[in-house]
């Protein structure tokens, strides 16, 4: 059971960074911004499957990869129910590594961001350590970030 939980453990952890960094675009919330990460998760759980299309204005704390792609979060643990998490397709990912100078990881932790996209549930399944799937999942909020112009720092002083 020890080398389950610790399997799993390496399998669902994410890199995190702290790194924040200066020398953004800012941008301004609109009025219909949705800034409450319960009130995302709620929409999103009763459109599910569909997904909640928006505007988010969200806080990262922390940031993971997996398979190119970069996800970043609303909450230190990824796996807290309260999490929002916005998962960057990797051709964004090069885009906004050459526009800041550093991956999206280390630019966007400790920053406020607005995200338009689609809020969904996500099933993640726990995999066993023979790497099969062990019946046990639980759900994730994502917004996908395929397009660069869909995330930008938010000005504070606004």
């Amino acid at each position: 059971m020890r080398i389950v939980l610790a399997s799993l453990v390496f399998i669902l952890a994410g890199c995190s960074s702290t790194t924040q960094l200066s020398g953004s675009t800012p941008a301004a919330p609109n009025a219909n911004t949705i800034a409450n990460t319960m009130d995302i998760i709620k929409r999103a759980a009763e459109s599910a499957p569909q997904g909640v299309p928006g505007e988010y204005l969200l806080t990262i704390q922390a940031t993971g990869t997996k398979d190119a792609k970069v996800y970043l979060n609303t909450e230190l643990d990824y796996r807290d129910q309260r999490n929002v998490t916005v998962a960057i397709h990797p051709a964004v990912v090069a885009q906004l590594q050459a526009k800041y100078g550093v991956g999206p990881e280390a630019f966007f932790t400790g920053k406020k961001i607005t995200v338009k996209g689609s809020a969904q549930r996500v099933r993640v399944d726990f995999i066993s350590a023979n790497r099969r799937q062990s019946g046990k999942y639980y759900y994730q909020t994502h917004i996908p970030v395929l397009n660069i112009a869909q995330i930008e720092i938010v000005n504070e002083q606004a």
